[in-house]
């Protein structure tokens, strides 16, 4: 059975967390294209993910997982972040948790090794369906904008030259 003390301590600990995390991608020579992310905005996600988290793993399904991150893809689309800037954020989310876990897992005790391999393994599966979201959100969003910026250049292709000048 899933251990509720690990998911009480994350989120006890998630401003510390998100703290830790919002320092990994800003020193993270794969993320720098997150620097046009409000450092605020990033936070609070990511705060949102770790408070929440017993909500997520056993009340949410792979829906309302889905909908959470195709809205977080298509929000970095608008931030110019880079898709696998985006995974690799993801990734280090996942990461931070683990070594979290790692941190207060007491080794040794078969009810707290089994415990935490259940989390770890629920975690695996939450954040496998987040990357999967956020990158169909991610490509819709992108092919949306791409599908705006030609018609914005047809558009101003077919304004007369003398037009175009004149503004």
């Amino acid at each position: 059975m899933l251990t509720h003390k690990l998911i009480n301590l994350i989120q006890y600990h998630s401003e510390n967390l998100a703290t830790s995390l919002l320092n990994q991608v800003q020193m993270s020579e794969r993320s720098g294209s997150y620097r046009s992310v409000p450092p605020s905005e990033l936070k609070e996600v990511v705060y949102e993910i770790y408070h929440h988290l017993g909500t997520w793993l056993l009340q949410k399904s792979d829906v309302d997982i889905e909908q959470r991150y195709i809205a977080i893809g298509a929000r970095r689309v608008e931030q110019n972040v880079a898709l696998n800037e985006l995974v690799w954020v993801i990734v280090l989310t996942k990461r931070n948790l683990w070594r979290f876990i790692d941190d207060v897992s007491f080794p040794g005790r078969a009810a707290d090794n089994s415990e935490r391999h259940e989390m770890l393994v629920l975690l695996d599966q939450f954040f496998d369906e987040a990357i999967h979201a956020a990158i169909v959100g991610y490509e819709s969003a992108a092919q949306k904008k791409s599908r705006s910026a030609q018609v914005t250049t047809r558009v101003a292709s077919r304004v007369p030259s003398k037009v175009r000048k004149a503004s």
